[in-house]
């Protein structure tokens, strides 16, 4: 096969071609605690030429408002409107459990506040009120009273439901400027072994937060950018939209080779100014499965995982890895796979 022999891979459009609306995760892909992550504020510029951006976070602990604040420090122009939180969608969620003017116990912080009460509902901290459901999310001050009080709520007589339970999301950790930090998952996970039940999830990898974004941009020609497989890829391919994983944030090559079929991204790219480069087109050998990205070269043999020729990009040489592994259908339990094929020196 002649085009398979050449030096380096045909190349496709750049991510970002085509699309109408991109959808930029926040932390790990724009930023880590209060800095911007090089080369992210750029890149984001030039896409706002091409294509609306609407910032779209699980992140339940600021405002829209502050969010925008933010961003806009940070050298981009958003306005709220361009902020889609997971507590905008887990109240979407709440008004079709219980009625507007309900008392909703709220475990979580400022960002979570304002959008019950933007909605018609009145807030309380405590179950002794009686609230007719509880909705939950992170915020740093978060903790064991918080909790008890949602457990307290939520408790029902054995045979029954109990009250409406709604979280913003279910993210394990959450990463800020001195590492990865207990999410909102955790603090769920927290209440649900207490209580002996699970909330209705409204943020990623649920497809609210995408429905919520599709009607105020009024488009699903959407392109999904995170740093997460199980929250921003799962998410993504759950709402029936293309996503890159970026390796600015938490997922890292590790994580990428073992992706199970429903959190694998299209495109793999090392930091946002690849959303404008051509990205290499991925070639299987019809006679060897052996897979070809650049110059960079893995095919499989049985259960082992062989790299023919590193190339001169450890991105491609991850991406043909990536591709190689996935196309063999097998569990990655299973495979042997060269240390360098998964080397990160992309932190």
């Amino acid at each position: 096969m002649a085009l398979f022999r050449q030096k380096t891979t045909p190349e496709e459009p750049a991510p970002i071609t085509g699309i109408d609306l991109l959808l930029a995760d926040l932390d790990g892909v724009v930023y880590k605690g209060p800095r911007p992550i090089p080369h992210a504020v750029h890149a984001l510029n030039r896409a706002s030429e091409s294509a609306r951006i609407a910032y779209i976070t699980n992140n339940a602990s600021r405002t829209d408002a502050s969010v925008a604040t933010h961003l806009t420090e940070l050298g981009l122009s958003v306005a709220p409107s361009d902020v889609v939180t997971s507590p905008q969608a887990a109240v979407t969620l709440l008004s079709e459990l219980v009625p507007e003017g309900s008392t909703v116990l709220v475990v979580g912080g400022e960002g979570l506040v304002v959008e019950v009460e933007r909605a018609g509902f009145v807030v309380t901290r405590s179950a002794d009120d009686g609230p007719a459901a509880v909705v939950q999310g992170f915020a740093p001050e978060v903790g064991w009273t918080a909790l008890a009080e949602a457990a307290f709520a939520l408790a029902a007589p054995e045979g029954e439901t109990g009250i409406p339970w709604v979280a913003t999301n279910t993210d394990w950790t959450i990463p800020v400027a001195r590492g990865l930090a207990p999410g909102n998952g955790t603090l769920v996970s927290a209440v649900h072994t207490a209580v002996s039940r699970l909330p209705v999830f409204a943020g990623k990898p649920e497809t609210a937060i995408f429905e919520e974004a599709f009607l105020r941009f009024s488009s699903r020609n959407a392109l999904m950018i995170g740093d997460r497989l199980d929250t921003d890829i799962l998410g993504a391919r759950r709402a029936g939209i293309k996503s890159v994983l970026v390796l600015t944030g938490v997922d890292r090559p590790k994580q990428l080779v073992a992706a199970d079929k429903t959190m694998r991204p299209d495109y793999i790219i090392e930091d946002l100014r690849q959303l404008h480069e051509p990205y290499p087109q991925t070639v299987v050998d019809p006679k060897t499965g052996s897979v070809r990205v650049g110059d960079a070269e893995v095919r499989m043999r049985d259960n082992l995982v062989e790299i023919v020729r590193s190339g001169s990009s450890k991105l491609n040489l991850l991406r043909a890895g990536c591709a190689a592994i996935w196309n063999s259908g097998l569990a990655i339990y299973g495979l042997r796979v060269p240390s360098e094929l998964y080397s990160d020196p992309f932190s």
